[in-house]
């Protein structure tokens, strides 16, 4: 089973997402609104791409801004590291 990966560098109003192949080919760069529609349009997009492959999301934060991400990301049931 091949594996994409989902980084974010978080911010308090967006995010920017880079998603990369299992190869470190480029497949999606986004910026992203903080907010829950476009936040799961983002995880809706990824999850397009990974085509049924595992979806690896690492953010760069912890808590505080990355939190409605955090909390999206683990109630569709994503890997988060």
């Amino acid at each position: 089973m091949s594996r994409i990966w989902a980084g974010a560098d978080c911010g308090k109003t967006h995010h920017h997402c880079l998603v990369l192949d299992a190869e470190g080919g480029t497949l999606l760069s986004r910026r992203v609104a903080n907010d829950e529609p476009e936040l799961l349009k983002l995880i809706g997009d990824v999850l397009d791409l990974a085509d049924g492959d595992t979806v690896t999301w690492a953010l760069d934060m912890t808590g505080g801004e990355p939190g409605l991400l955090i909390a999206v990301l683990v109630n569709h049931g994503q890997e988060l590291v």
